[in-house]
């Protein structure tokens, strides 16, 4: 029920809204724009794709996923036939059987969030989509109301919407493309913000869940990755824009071409007909690509209507009018529309965070900060359309609120963060 009503008030508001701007304030064009507006039409003053626009892009990115998802849940198809998931279960099952009580030990589904979790540190995007649709496919079996979230998925999705990531490559390449005099320097803050907003998720989900996230065993895994991420600081922060961008193409690109050589040759040793294994796992990518194209056109298309109604602007206009009132510095607030739509689209916020770099300067406070926020969480709207969609689950329950409020803490930590370093 969340979710609907979430969904309805972006729409409602969004066409108030436009409503007022075209009856109260003469802008007549707005709702042409906001129907059959495109992005790269030199007429649109709103530069934003309009509704219809918006469902041709949501099927373009669904095909698009149909062959990342083939190859990838064909390759988990494999491990799961030789039996690399249970091994990854096993590894990490003390941890999780902390954080997810309600999940059996050795159970597949703890293998395939680990590697979505590993995939996501990476900034492998295409990958960590794969394994996360196979991980809540593996939750949904021991789910035992199927159109209710579980108390194991909503842990999991909130622990992937947090976005943990080593290195924010592609705001590193964006600020160098725009000539940022030192481009990795927002590298520290996203990764503290997105280590931040990932233990916040993870205390949240716990209190709602009655977890006692005090136990010896996920201290002592929390502070091995925190020492883990601290080595990683102190290496690549004595390193250039180029050499991060090396390191980090070695680490992820080679880790994957690791983990397909691991994959083939354990179905091989285990005597497994690999390419069948691979074909039938391709299938089920196929089905859920497929599957989740409804709900990512509902999803996009009640966020285009409140992007081109200029409801973000409403909004940012009025914090920026409440802090200046306050007597507070608005620096921040030049900032705020990429942390704001980021939890709705991420390429949209990437499209903000330019248009910051271009009205301020790329070494500006606010287009520093902006980075941050592009670098330091996951698109959460996006997250529970398509991998709560991917399952046909209908009430989300707390999951959307928890989300919001962990982004909430990373948006904090951003700002004073951005301050601290750049301020």
């Amino acid at each position: 029920m969340a979710l609907s009503r979430i969904w309805s008030a972006f729409i409602i508001v969004a066409i108030v809204v436009a409503s007022i701007k075209c009856f109260f304030f003469g802008q007549s064009d707005i709702f042409n724009w906001m129907v059959i507006g495109k992005a790269d039409d030199p007429a649109n003053p709103l530069k934003l794709d309009g509704i219809i626009q918006t469902c041709w892009v949501s099927v373009e990115l669904c095909l698009k996923l149909i062959g990342i998802l083939a190859l990838f849940m064909g390759l988990m198809s494999i491990a799961e036939k030789a039996g690399g998931i249970r091994l990854l279960s096993r590894i990490v099952g003390p941890f999780f059987s902390k954080l997810f009580p309600d999940i059996p030990k050795g159970h597949p589904s703890m293998g395939h969030m680990i590697m979505n979790f590993s995939a996501n540190l990476l900034g492998l995007d295409n990958a960590a989509t794969p394994f996360g649709l196979k991980a809540m496919e593996s939750l949904q079996e021991l789910n035992p109301s199927k159109d209710v979230a579980s108390n194991a998925q909503i842990m999991f999705l909130c622990l992937h919407a947090a976005g943990l990531n080593l290195i924010p490559v592609s705001v590193i390449a964006i600020r160098a493309s725009q000539n940022a005099s030192n481009p990795t320097d927002i590298f520290i803050p996203c990764l503290i913000v997105t280590f931040m907003g990932t233990l916040a998720a993870m205390l949240i989900v716990s209190f709602k869940q009655k977890i006692n996230i005090l136990q010896p065993i996920i201290i002592t895994w929390v502070l091995c990755l925190s020492v883990v991420i601290a080595l990683l600081v102190l290496y690549i922060t004595s390193l250039n824009a180029d050499g991060i961008k090396s390191f980090s193409g070695l680490l992820s690109n080679g880790l994957i071409l690791l983990i397909f050589l691991l994959i083939v040759l354990g179905g091989l040793y285990k005597k497994i007909d690999v390419f069948d294994a691979f074909i039938e796992g391709a299938k089920s990518g196929f089905d859920t690509a497929i599957k989740i194209i409804p709900y990512l056109v509902g999803m996009l298309v009640a966020i285009s209507l409140l992007r081109t109604s200029g409801t973000f602007d409403v909004v940012i206009s009025g914090i920026k009018s409440g802090f200046a009132y306050l007597g507070a510095d608005t620096r921040f607030v030049e900032g705020l529309p990429t942390a704001l739509i980021r939890p709705l689209s991420g390429g949209a916020a990437r499209g903000m965070m330019v248009s910051t770099m271009q009205t301020y300067g790329p070494d500006s406070f606010a287009s520093r900060l902006s980075g941050i926020f592009q670098g330091a969480s996951d698109t959460t709207f996006y997250v529970i359309a398509v991998y709560f969609g991917s399952v046909n689950i209908k009430n989300t329950r707390y999951a959307i609120g928890a989300m919001l409020l962990a982004d909430l803490v990373g948006v904090i930590t951003a700002i004073l963060l951005a301050y601290l370093f750049f301020g």
